[in-house]
């Protein structure tokens, strides 16, 4: 029995829930209010909602079908999962936009698949939507598709001419998970893959020699994304794999989804997903290696296994464990130590490094700068403080620990 659009709507949301790389920061701006078409990707463009685990909702987030031809043993969609099976043709897709976006239900798409027919087949109708969205439609709003690594160079290329981001999923950290869990995917193929984006996003952000302009070409990047808590691997070892596709592919993102149990599921996968606390410390421990200057292996040190405390955010962790190098002078120190103060972001550094230049700082300057004082005091020297040892006392950790909660039994 055919489904009709709104149920195939409703499955085909939710089997894309589990997709957690959809957001839409580092595009251009650019605004259909001066040139005609319809849409925007800033100003009054994407605005994010998220969901109580802290997913991205902002964006028509489906899948063009769930039927796929795999058997990732962790996806809900692989081929042997006795899930309800549903498709978009392109045409629903691109209507689905448009109708949403006047709505003013969403203001971009995010579009992944399952594999139909072929790499190239399923990967060929996602860029065909992309397409007549652009082309036909005048539709300038937010679009990120989901690129299938196996799927021909000359598509991947087509699909940045009209994308603002592509992703590739690295799915999991080590080779050795993505041979046990999804023995039809290539890690091989999947760095290529994005070893070659990232050439052509580069070979298009240099300037033509006749125009001098930039060409457009997936002008908010690649991303990927690794599932957490599947294959056994730890924090040091997802962290690093992170740091590997930085630094070799220009990643925007690596995004970090806590494996979630499926139905049917293979005696191989864990019982239970792992707490979503962990997906959260994963989340801060990357942006300490990107924006603060941490190393991977400080960042994982502190604890044996490789795994970060849950308790403790990634930088307090690591402050409480190098008491030697604190208390920190607000007035004298330098911009990447103070970047390791606890409680301090780099706006504050910023606002520190800019305002001590007048006069030294006291604590009611720093709290102008809205960090908190209750974390930073035993941390920090300014203008009349000293921690009078408060960093050595013994209960410190416990001071930042978050109290004891009552389990309810209904």
């Amino acid at each position: 029995m055919k489904k009709s659009l709104k149920e195939r709507l409703a499955i085909l949301s939710d089997a894309a829930k589990y997709d957690t790389s959809c957001a839409s920061s580092g595009t251009v701006r650019r605004d259909s209010s001066a040139s005609g078409g319809l849409g925007s990707t800033e100003g009054s463009g994407i605005c994010h909602a998220y969901a109580p685990d802290g997913r991205c909702i902002s964006l028509l987030k489906i899948l063009l079908t769930n039927f796929c031809i795999y058997d990732c043993v962790y996806c809900i969609n692989r081929s042997s999962s006795n899930v309800e099976r549903a498709r978009f043709t392109p045409e629903e897709v691109i209507w689905l936009t448009l109708e949403f976006y006047r709505r003013n239900y969403i203001e971009g798409l995010f579009l992944s698949s399952g594999i139909i027919r072929s790499s190239d087949h399923t990967m060929e109708e996602m860029v065909r939507i992309a397409r007549e969205l652009r082309t036909i439609h005048n539709f300038r709003g937010y679009i990120h598709l989901k690129s299938i690594p196996e799927a021909s160079a000359h598509l991947i290329e087509e699909a940045g001419l009209y994308a603002d981001r592509l992703s590739i999923n690295i799915e999991l950290p080590t080779d050795a998970g993505i041979g046990k869990f999804a023995p039809e995917k290539q890690p091989a193929n999947i760095r290529r893959s994005m070893g070659n984006l990232r050439l052509k996003i580069e070979e298009m952000a240099e300037p033509t020699l006749q125009t001098k302009r930039r060409r457009k070409f997936a002008p908010a990047g690649q991303s990927t994304q690794m599932i957490v808590g599947a294959d056994g691997a730890c924090d040091a070892t997802i962290l690093g794999t992170s740091a590997r596709l930085y630094g070799s592919y220009g990643l925007k993102r690596v995004y970090y989804s806590a494996f979630s149990p499926i139905p049917d599921s293979s005696k191989k996968l864990p019982l239970i997903k792992p707490p979503l606390m962990r997906e959260h410390r994963l989340y801060q421990a990357d942006w300490l290696y990107r924006f603060y200057g941490f190393d991977i292996e400080e960042i994982t040190s502190g604890r044996d296994g490789g795994m970060l405390d849950l308790d403790l955010d990634p930088k307090l962790a690591w402050a409480l464990s190098h008491r030697d190098r604190f208390p920190v002078d607000v007035n004298r120190a330098d911009r990447e130590m103070l970047l390791r103060v606890p409680g301090f972001g780099t706006k504050a550094v910023n606002g520190i490094l800019s305002s001590r230049r007048f006069r030294k700082l006291r604590l009611d300057d720093l709290k102008r700068l809205n960090v908190s004082l209750r974390k930073i005091q035993p941390f920090v020297i300014c203008d009349g403080w000293t921690p009078h040892r408060l960093v050595d006392r013994s209960d410190l950790r416990a001071m930042f620990q978050p109290k004891p909660e009552q389990l309810s039994l209904l």
